[in-house]
């Protein structure tokens, strides 16, 4: 299975799973280290996460892949906190850190570039909107490849 569908496939299947379990999937990525497959987590939950969050979270999923086996290959599963340079992926994330410096990388460059940083002006109607010092740049959300928190 393609990396692409796997990240998918994670957000699909595991995405509910952790909400019930009280925590937020922040970020789900999958690559490669050396020649071996990894699924790396990026959770969160209200007043932060531990390394016991991550130990136990991290048991968890096991199972929930083991059940669903939707990988196929084997792989290295990885649970992070989201740390300080957060992801930013969701509208509601886009929304919630208004006002905040983020770095943003596009899928398609956007008058000849690929790579912002800036603050977060809003999100509305897909459009994330970056202020980046003298203009202000709208990037569809689906053209954004990578977004993090700049702090």
């Amino acid at each position: 299975m393609e990396q692409t569908e796997i990240v998918r496939q994670a957000w699909q299947v595991l995405g509910p799973e952790i909400d019930e379990q009280g925590y937020e999937l922040v970020e789900v990525e999958c690559g490669l280290q050396g020649s071996t497959l990894f699924l790396r987590l990026f959770l969160d939950k209200d007043g932060g996460i531990n390394i016991d969050d991550c130990a136990s979270m991290s048991r968890y999923v096991s199972e929930l892949l083991d059940k669903d086996d939707f990988i196929g290959v084997k792989y290295n599963l990885e649970v992070s906190s989201p740390g300080i340079d957060r992801p930013v992926r969701k509208v509601v994330d886009f929304i919630r850190f208004k006002g905040e410096r983020v770095k943003l990388q596009t899928v398609s460059p956007i008058e000849g570039r690929k790579k912002f940083t800036g603050q977060l002006t809003g999100c509305e109607d897909g459009l994330v909107s970056v202020d980046v010092g003298t203009e202000t740049v709208s990037v569809h959300i689906e053209n954004i490849k990578r977004a993090r928190l700049d702090r």
